[in-house]
């Protein structure tokens, strides 16, 4: 008989590249029954870019490419850090009486797959509930996008609520059979929270770019890459974009590429004497992303507010896996994760500033553009890394390793 997951999913699309796309797909894909369970907003699913499906998926029960998707209003769900945290210690049954328990608990699933902190609570509600009722010990995984509350983080949230929230995942953490995420800092921060709890990390890496052609980096022109949202204050700032284009335009025949951009119901303006050297993509299909990269020589990332963000020093995105992965070497600031990733395999370079200026990397583009046999020599490291070790197709390995192990009841319980 297939076994039964069951996703559940508060706050993200259910196109998501890592639930819907990845580890949805890949348990489809190798004999798992997988349903669903995600938010409507105001009575409409949306997409990654937050674009609403105003006409389209209207059912409330659905089937899209083999995967169930049952859906819920968000706003009969949006509880507190504080509520969820009374309601644990309380321990009783009546109180999860949300929609995302309740359809959970209808799916009667095997294992339960969580990926926000009230995705969770309502999961943590599922398991209670499927255990006193009908003594089923179903297994509960928390899969971890980044740290939330985000230890650094003051600009959100206040000292009281990141205090709730933090005991809110303390708590929770406790009753979860499985913890997946995405990084080495990631995992060693729970593992400090928690040394007995089974963590491991699926990387956010795509499958084999198929049809892989090695750049000879022989043009003439330099193209830039961005893959992503475009903020005005946090990743992937318009103003340095313009500024570093500018200035690269004024020495080399220079190209800056955005694919995705910015959130739906924005727009982004660009100067007159820099849009013949800025060329926007739009959103595109998740599978369509490496078509669009093809002429592009260096993917660039920024996170420049690692003050206000422990996430941001943590973070392996899915963009600079995505550039890797079509052989494109990456250019970022002085971060955590990255950074190590960079110099272990040199695959990029890393602007040694916290805080890097338009003007660095300017610096950085023209410097590479000077190098090309490094750049060549980067880009050939970046493919050869993801085809030997990071891929999707190995990624799903180690997750449907993830699944066996909780079914079979072996899972290593020890992490040292």
């Amino acid at each position: 008989m297939r076994k039964k997951i069951c996703m559940l999913v508060h706050t993200h699309s259910f196109l998501d590249s890592r639930i819907f796309k990845k580890e949805a797909k890949s348990l489809q894909r190798n004999g798992y029954d997988v349903t669903m369970i995600v938010p409507r907003i105001k009575g409409t699913l949306f997409d990654v870019d937050k674009k609403p499906f105003d006409k389209k998926f209207p059912a409330t029960i659905f089937k899209h490419e083999g995967i169930k998707i049952v859906t819920y209003n968000l706003e009969t769900f949006k509880p507190s850090a504080s509520e969820m945290n009374k309601n644990l210690v309380k321990n009783n049954d009546s109180l999860f009486n949300n929609p995302l328990t309740k359809l959970g608990i209808e799916e009667n699933a095997d294992i339960y797959h969580a990926h926000e902190l009230a995705s969770l609570y309502a999961g943590i509600g599922i398991k209670r509930m499927l255990n006193n009722k009908q003594n089923k010990n179903i297994k509960l995984i928390f899969d971890s996008h980044d740290l939330i509350p985000d230890p650094l983080d003051n600009r959100i949230l206040t000292p009281t609520n990141k205090a709730e929230m933090l005991k809110l995942l303390e708590t929770m953490i406790e009753e979860i059979d499985q913890l997946i995420t995405v990084s080495h800092s990631i995992k060693s921060w729970y593992i400090a929270k928690n040394p007995l709890l089974p963590t491991e990390i699926i990387y956010n890496s795509p499958p084999l770019t198929q049809n892989y052609v090695q750049r000879n980096y022989d043009q003439s022109r330099l193209t830039v890459c961005y893959e992503g949202h475009i903020a005005d204050n946090r990743k992937g700032s318009r103003d340095k974009i313009f500024k570093f284009t500018e200035l690269c335009s004024k020495k080399i025949d220079f190209n800056f590429k955005i694919i995705g951009g910015v959130l739906h119901g924005h727009q982004l303006s660009i100067p007159d004497h820099i849009e013949g050297n800025i060329e926007l993509t739009g959103w595109v299909d998740y599978h369509a992303i490496s078509n669009h990269m093809k002429d592009v020589d260096i993917g660039w990332i920024d996170f420049d507010d690692l003050q206000n963000s422990l996430n941001r020093s943590y973070a392996l995105p899915n963009k600079f896996f995505s550039y890797l992965n079509n052989g494109i070497p990456v250019v970022v600031n002085k971060c955590h994760e990255m950074e190590n990733f960079i110099k272990t395999h040199n695959c990029g370079l890393v602007i040694n500033k916290v805080k890097a200026t338009a003007e660095d990397y300017a610096e950085a583009f023209l410097y590479l553009n000077k190098n090309r046999e490094k750049l060549k020599t980067m880009s050939i490291n970046a493919r050869k890394i993801m085809e030997k070790l990071y891929s999707w197709d190995e990624m799903e390995k180690d997750l449907l390793k993830i699944y066996n192990s909780l079914l079979v009841g072996s899972i290593n319980k020890f992490n040292f």
